[in-house]
């Protein structure tokens, strides 16, 4: 598959959105969106594992990556990056396609097979919940933390904002921030996560992606969001990755909630014992075991993509 590899760009009415697109140009599509922070190289090692009857189109997520960062004075959001999918989707003329999610790209697909249900045939969440709520009690902290984040922001100069830095000392902030990346996985996603200027590198990302994101859900309409959606889910989940971050987060008592949404919903709508079963896996591994250790993920995304996606055809 490595010799069918191309770069993708899509016009925004900011800038573009970019992205690699993998497979043949007839391949079934699978959207593929990656987590907070990271970029479409994550999952470079993964899509080769997958069925070649696909055509893996991976973005940039807005201010990742090689994509545009959003206008001055903008937020990151989930809705907003829902438009993006929405205009990802329309620029290629993607009818019906499969989403993988990763983290917060999980959590855009999910809301993103609850808006637009007829759209989506398959979805796949790695390390991630798909709608996971806020204590409704947390919101408005949260809320104004993010608002504050920005504003504070937005009083720093140009030069304040950016921080070069040697290629070696790049590699050590990103393993201080992510803990759960291998050496590897760490040289994969600095090959769209740094642009070069004068003196060093600067992270490609827009560094307001860090703040709070001010849209948030309550478990109410987190369960009546997951009730809309229409495809199979099949959620990947870590014995050492997202359940262990959120262990001391106000967002980690509504974890067993949300599973047993999604299984029940699979219940109501397929009505097969079997696949609730298999709708949620638990394998060896942390946060990024898709991008480290792709094998030990890939066996269940393909299974997945073949019996509930090939086989409809």
């Amino acid at each position: 598959m490595a010799a069918e590899v191309s770069e993708l760009s899509i016009p925004v009415p900011w800038g573009e959105i970019r992205g690699r697109v993998w497979g043949p140009d007839h391949g079934r599509p699978v959207l593929c969106l990656h987590g907070w922070a990271d970029n479409c190289g994550a999952f470079n090692t993964l899509i080769p594992l997958l069925p070649k009857e696909f055509r893996y189109i991976v973005v940039d997520l807005v201010g990742h990556g090689l994509s545009s960062h959003r206008p001055p004075g903008d937020f990151y959001t989930l809705p907003d990056y829902l438009m993006d999918v929405l205009r990802v989707t329309d620029a290629l003329q993607l009818r019906k396609f499969s989403v993988i999610g990763h983290c917060m790209g999980g959590d855009i697909a999910g809301m993103f097979s609850a808006l637009y249900p007829e759209m989506v045939d398959a979805l796949v969440l790695l390390d991630n919940y798909g709608l996971l709520p806020t204590d409704s009690k947390e919101i408005c902290k949260v809320v104004r933390q993010g608002m504050d984040q920005i504003l504070q922001f937005e009083k720093k100069t140009e030069e304040e904002k950016m921080r070069v830095y040697t290629y070696e000392k790049a590699v050590e902030r990103l393993f201080a921030a992510n803990p759960s990346l291998s050496e590897r996985s760490v040289h994969i996603l600095l090959e769209r996560g740094l642009v070069q200027v004068e003196g060093g590198f600067v992270f490609s990302r827009d560094l307001r992606v860090n703040f709070k994101n001010i849209v948030r859900i309550s478990l109410e309409q987190s369960l009546e969001m997951q009730s809309k959606i229409q495809a199979p889910v099949l959620a990947v989940l870590t014995d050492k990755g997202f359940n262990q971050i959120l262990s001391e987060s106000s967002q980690s008592k509504f974890i067993s909630t949300v599973l047993e949404g999604l299984k029940n919903r699979n219940y109501n709508v397929h009505l097969c014992i079997c696949w609730i079963q298999h709708t949620v896996v638990t394998v060896p591994g942390d946060h990024h075991v898709h991008l480290n250790n792709p094998e030990v993920v890939a066996p269940f995304v393909a299974d997945f993509l073949r019996t509930r996606v090939l086989s409809k055809l």
